[in-house]
């Protein structure tokens, strides 16, 4: 059974999937996307002022989808704020109109964060999935066989070479490392849900594999904390570009002085502009 949402505010659907959130999805010829959550998998797309889904799950749907997607959360205020607080930056948030940020699971979130380091968006992708394949339930959903993201306990026993049997790489050290802290009880992740983002950001990097930049999506996509500003290549570009600043701690000065508590809206606009903006 589909079930629509009638939409409130803007949200493009497309940019809010695509714009490097998340990377358990696939496009469908029809436009449509099919995407993997915690705990399902939905098949979402726009019709009109609906947003259409359908899922293997539909306990919960509409109140999952709504959080998933933070459609109750309208950004044209905070978008308003953002241009006044810097008019160079009006072009990337006109173009990103409709952009939500994800509201993510951060057990998923940690792992997907720590494969991303300096690593390519196909192979965050192919990693992730092989880790599902290997660990996580399999669903059979519209026509297609998908895999949900295995918890910390389904890992528990996970060796370094079986992580690196999924094409994760160096590392591999770093995911048994985090799993076995979680696994243990010495990291809570519910806490970094209370801590300011200071705290949160220095007691991420206290585990190896996670530097300034991973500590900072985590963060932003699974902490809904925006006053991050993870930096980049196509960001290190607009940087320049636009106002000739480089190196990532100016960048990160340049974006805390100027956008405050929205850096985090206001680099996933950037992103999104500067990665997109000539495909549109």
């Amino acid at each position: 059974m589909v079930l629509k949402i009638r939409l409130k505010n803007s949200f493009d659907l497309d940019s809010t999937i695509t714009c490097g959130q998340i990377f358990r999805f696939e496009k469908l010829n029809d436009g449509s996307y099919d995407v993997v959550l915690k705990d399902r998998v939905i098949n979402a797309s726009i019709k009109d002022d609906y947003l259409c889904v359908f899922s293997n799950d539909e306990n919960d749907l509409e109140k999952v989808v709504i959080e998933y997607f933070d459609l109750d959360n309208d950004y044209s205020i905070i978008n308003e704020k953002i241009k006044k607080m810097d008019t160079n930056i009006i072009p990337a948030v006109e173009f990103s109109k409709g952009l939500k940020m994800i509201k993510q699971d951060p057990f998923e979130t940690i792992i997907a964060y720590i494969i991303s380091a300096n690593n390519g968006v196909p192979q965050i992708s192919s990693a992730l999935n092989n880790i599902a394949k290997k660990y996580g339930k399999k669903v059979c959903f519209n026509n297609k066989e998908y895999y949900l993201f295995p918890n910390y306990k389904d890992l528990k026993d996970v060796t370094e070479e079986e992580y690196r049997n999924c094409k994760v790489g160096f590392r591999d050290k770093y995911l048994k490392a985090i799993v076995d802290k979680i696994n243990k009880g010495s990291l809570d992740l519910n806490k970094y849900f209370d801590m300011s983002t200071d705290e949160a950001l220095e007691d991420l990097q206290k585990n190896n594999g996670i530097g300034p930049k991973v500590a900072s999506c985590i963060l932003l996509f699974a902490y809904q904390k925006y006053d991050v500003f993870p930096v980049d290549t196509w960001v290190k570009k607009v940087m320049k570009q636009t106002y000739g600043i480089e190196g990532e701690a100016n960048i990160r000065h340049f974006a805390k002085e100027t956008y405050g508590k929205y850096s985090g809206l206001a680099i996933q606009y950037m992103f999104n502009y500067g990665r997109n903006k000539h495909s549109k």
